[in-house]
């Protein structure tokens, strides 16, 4: 355990649990050794918090210098049954920016020092209360907006994820024993009579890791949401499809030409799936220079986009150099304006027939939105999902698993198909956490709020 982690586990830490400003109640974690000891020291009321029997509150007073900073339910959690695996004290005052403020200031004048981002999850990791993917899952539960992404997050926080890499782990284990029995035991001649059924397992190993490859784009959806462009023409009704998709209006809709220089984001859920719009300004021929810099804005939105939604006039001709095979990326039609006549360019085109004034088309549009998007990338059935952490782990583990099959067809020595396996074995190792803690802790706590 290196100094970081010893002065994790010694030290007795304090923070805000929930979001600053007002509210009905403020919640003010404190965890460690000397959590129970500091509650005496700052609370009072029948008893001492020392004396509570674990996971009970009492409703008391927070008081320093003999002054009452406020009226608080105090609740103990003994370790290890608590979040953090250690004794863990939870004081619920009165909501506010100020009265939550004087609390923890209490806390740290008894002796605590302030939390750094994600200590408590981080302790909770370390006191092996939970894994490294469900550490993960404890800010993808706190960032989800959609129902999809909520689930996800609760099977990664129930373990899921954890026990498929360690069900990978444990067979590449067994293969690595019976590899290391052939180098260990030459004379039992092991190698030559399961070579066949060994490569099988590795076979099998390594299609389980490309399937859960194959959930890292379900899984940056889930938690990014998926980049849907609308661009198109000037007044086509960009801006106004935005306004219909959002529910209210959101961009300024007007008949001037090139009313939208910037591009304008917001997120939409859409049948449980986050989906980012970006209304982006109209493409023409323009010597603005400010015009010129949205529209190319525009095309750098358009280049990053899981979907384009290109909405043109259906009441206009075909814009020069209209094209349908114009990108690789997936793209629906949207001809708006459908309560007005249809210009014969556009006659027996297939498209979405859409009016943003009147609504008309709009339920359509959504069921063709979540129609691309199971299509292309996701998995409604499963809400399973990998982070990009834990895809560049997996693909490192495969990489390792294919060089030991080639090591296997090119019958060379078990000493390289153990070298690889031991490779493959650690990579998944950091996954959950098993290996090269110190590595990992800081990139994954250094994204939580402080007080979780």
């Amino acid at each position: 355990m290196d100094a970081k982690q010893c002065a994790v586990a010694g030290e007795t830490i304090a923070a805000i649990s929930t979001p600053a400003g007002e509210g009905a109640i403020a919640l003010i974690r404190v965890s460690g050794e000397d959590a129970l000891a500091l509650a005496d020291r700052i609370y009072r009321g029948k008893e001492k918090p020392s004396e509570f029997p674990s996971h009970t509150q009492r409703l008391g007073e927070i008081v320093e210098a003999d002054r009452v900073v406020d009226q608080v339910m105090l609740a103990v959690h003994r370790a290890p049954a608590s979040y953090t695996g250690e004794d863990l004290i939870e004081i619920s005052c009165h909501g506010g920016v100020l009265v939550a403020g004087r609390v923890l200031e209490a806390c740290l004048h008894a002796g605590a020092r302030m939390a750094n981002p994600g200590e408590f999850t981080e302790r909770a990791f370390l006191n092996g209360k939970m894994d490294m993917t469900q550490a993960e899952a404890v800010m993808d539960l706190i960032r989800a907006r959609t129902d999809l992404a909520l689930r996800s997050a609760h099977e990664q926080l129930e373990g899921r994820l954890g026990s498929e890499i360690t069900a990978v782990r444990e067979k590449i284990v067994e293969m690595l024993a019976h590899v290391e029995a052939s180098i260990d035991f030459p004379d039992e001649d092991i190698a030559p009579d399961e070579g066949g059924k060994l490569r099988a397992r590795l076979d099998s190993i390594m299609q389980r890791m490309r399937d859960l490859l194959a959930t890292a784009e379900h899984g940056r959806i889930l938690r990014e949401g998926l980049r849907a462009v609308i661009y198109g023409p000037t007044n086509a009704g960009k801006s106004s499809l935005l306004n219909r998709l959002l529910g209210y209006d959101r961009a300024i809709v007007d008949e001037t030409p090139g009313t939208t220089r910037d591009t304008i984001e917001e997120v939409i859920n859409l049948r449980g799936i986050p989906v980012r719009l970006l209304d982006t300004a109209g493409l023409r021929a323009s010597t603005d220079p400010i015009e010129q810099e949205g529209m190319a804005r525009t095309e750098r939105s358009m280049a990053a986009a899981d979907l384009l939604l290109h909405v043109l006039d259906r009441n206009a001709p075909k814009p020069a150099g209209f094209d349908e095979n114009l990108t690789d990326q997936t793209r629906l039609v949207l001809l708006n304006k459908s309560d007005l006549p249809e210009h014969p360019d556009w006659k027996n085109h297939e498209a979405l027939r859409i009016c943003c004034v009147r609504e008309n088309g709009l339920r359509g549009l959504e069921e063709a939105i979540v129609a691309s998007i199971s299509r292309h990338h996701l998995r409604p059935e499963s809400a399973l999902a990998i982070n990009s952490r834990h895809r560049d782990c997996l693909r490192r583990a495969l990489a390792s698993c294919e060089l030991a099959a080639t090591t296997m067809t090119n019958g060379l020595a078990p000493e390289y198909i153990a070298v690889d396996l031991r490779g493959a074995l650690g990579a998944l190792g950091e996954i959950t956490g098993a290996d090269n803690v110190e590595e990992i802790l800081d990139s994954v706590f250094a994204q939580f709020c402080i007080g979780k």
